[in-house]
């Protein structure tokens, strides 16, 4: 796909897959549906472990890959070890016994993920 349409277009598609993904965990109450919407965030998943790195590695320049990369992996890691740290206490805070409108976030967050990819340029 990244071939055809370019990483960028595939790396926001994978992100509206699991925005998709998310929002049908947010409401559907039947199980098969509850399968079909993991295998939209098992897509997101694929794209976000690898599309970033894959848009990045064609921009850099080859002698400072490495550090480039470990500065990047950084920028991905510490705000997951920070939404990991809060996410709890945010959600009880602000829906107290109801867990599920972390799915409502993530959507959200994808959705604006993707926004925000449609002004990367690819090298």
């Amino acid at each position: 796909l990244a071939g055809r349409i370019g990483k960028v277009k595939t790396h926001v598609f994978g992100l509206l897959c699991g925005a998709a993904g998310f929002a049908t965990i947010l409401f559907t109450r039947d199980a098969q549906l509850l399968l079909v919407a993991m295998v939209f965030v098992g897509i997101a998943w694929a794209s976000i472990l690898t599309m970033p790195y894959a848009i990045l590695a064609g921009a850099l320049d080859p002698r400072k890959y490495g550090i480039y990369m470990g500065l990047f992996n950084i920028f991905i890691v510490v705000p997951q070890l920070i939404v990991a740290t809060v996410m709890g206490a945010v959600i009880n805070a602000f829906f107290p016994g109801q867990p599920v409108w972390t799915m409502a976030i993530g959507a959200g967050v994808m959705v604006l993920a993707a926004a925000a990819m449609l002004r990367v340029k690819e090298a």
